[in-house]
Protein backbone atom coordinates (compact mmCIF):
# COMPACT_ATOMS: atom_id res chain seq x y z
CA UNK A 1 0.00 0.00 0.00
CA UNK A 2 1.33 3.44 -0.88
CA UNK A 3 2.31 5.79 1.95
CA UNK A 4 -0.57 7.98 3.06
CA UNK A 5 -3.16 5.71 1.45
CA UNK A 6 -5.70 4.26 3.87
CA UNK A 7 -7.29 0.87 3.48
CA UNK A 8 -10.64 1.05 1.72
CA UNK A 9 -13.69 -0.73 3.01
CA UNK A 10 -14.07 -4.39 2.15
CA UNK A 11 -16.71 -4.10 -0.58
CA UNK A 12 -17.73 -7.75 -0.36
CA UNK A 13 -18.54 -7.39 3.34
CA UNK A 14 -20.52 -4.24 2.58
CA UNK A 15 -22.54 -6.06 -0.10
CA UNK A 16 -23.13 -9.03 2.18
CA UNK A 17 -24.34 -6.77 4.99
CA UNK A 18 -26.78 -5.01 2.67
CA UNK A 19 -27.94 -8.35 1.21
CA UNK A 20 -28.67 -9.60 4.74
CA UNK A 21 -30.95 -6.57 5.30
CA UNK A 22 -33.16 -7.74 2.43
CA UNK A 23 -36.36 -9.71 3.16
CA UNK A 24 -35.72 -13.40 3.86
CA UNK A 25 -37.57 -14.23 0.64
CA UNK A 26 -34.72 -12.58 -1.30
CA UNK A 27 -32.41 -15.58 -1.45
CA UNK A 28 -28.87 -16.01 -2.71
CA UNK A 29 -30.30 -18.12 -5.53
CA UNK A 30 -32.64 -15.30 -6.58
CA UNK A 31 -29.85 -12.72 -6.33
CA UNK A 32 -27.64 -14.97 -8.48
CA UNK A 33 -30.37 -15.38 -11.11
CA UNK A 34 -30.79 -11.61 -11.30
CA UNK A 35 -27.03 -11.18 -11.76
CA UNK A 36 -27.02 -14.03 -14.29
CA UNK A 37 -24.51 -16.10 -12.34
CA UNK A 38 -24.36 -19.11 -10.02
CA UNK A 39 -24.92 -19.08 -6.27
CA UNK A 40 -21.25 -19.79 -5.70
CA UNK A 41 -20.36 -16.55 -7.47
CA UNK A 42 -22.45 -14.61 -4.95
CA UNK A 43 -20.49 -16.11 -2.06
CA UNK A 44 -17.31 -15.19 -3.96
CA UNK A 45 -18.55 -11.59 -4.28
CA UNK A 46 -19.09 -11.48 -0.50
CA UNK A 47 -15.38 -12.35 -0.05
CA UNK A 48 -14.00 -9.78 -2.52
CA UNK A 49 -12.05 -6.77 -1.33
CA UNK A 50 -12.45 -5.12 -4.74
CA UNK A 51 -15.06 -5.30 -7.49
CA UNK A 52 -15.62 -4.19 -11.07
CA UNK A 53 -17.64 -0.96 -11.24
CA UNK A 54 -20.15 -2.37 -13.75
CA UNK A 55 -20.91 -5.29 -11.44
CA UNK A 56 -21.14 -2.95 -8.45
CA UNK A 57 -23.65 -0.81 -10.33
CA UNK A 58 -25.82 -3.87 -11.07
CA UNK A 59 -25.62 -4.99 -7.44
CA UNK A 60 -26.45 -1.47 -6.24
CA UNK A 61 -29.57 -1.41 -8.40
CA UNK A 62 -30.71 -4.88 -7.32
CA UNK A 63 -30.22 -4.22 -3.62
CA UNK A 64 -31.46 -0.64 -3.82
CA UNK A 65 -28.32 0.68 -2.16
CA UNK A 66 -25.71 3.16 -3.41
CA UNK A 67 -22.37 1.50 -2.64
CA UNK A 68 -20.61 4.19 -4.67
CA UNK A 69 -21.84 6.80 -2.19
CA UNK A 70 -20.62 4.67 0.71
CA UNK A 71 -17.16 4.44 -0.82
CA UNK A 72 -17.11 8.16 -1.64
CA UNK A 73 -18.18 9.06 1.90
CA UNK A 74 -15.43 6.86 3.31
CA UNK A 75 -12.86 8.51 1.06
CA UNK A 76 -14.02 11.94 2.25
CA UNK A 77 -13.72 10.86 5.90
CA UNK A 78 -10.20 9.56 5.28
CA UNK A 79 -9.14 12.81 3.60
CA UNK A 80 -10.54 14.84 6.47
CA UNK A 81 -8.79 12.63 9.02
CA UNK A 82 -5.50 13.09 7.16
CA UNK A 83 -5.85 16.90 7.34
CA UNK A 84 -6.71 18.04 10.89
CA UNK A 85 -8.74 21.24 10.96
CA UNK A 86 -10.22 20.61 7.49
CA UNK A 87 -13.91 19.83 7.21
Amino acid sequence: MAPGVGAMAHIGKMIKAEFERMPRSYTVARFARQLNCRRGNIYDIFKRETIDTELLERISRLLGHDFFRDLSDELSRERTADRPGVR
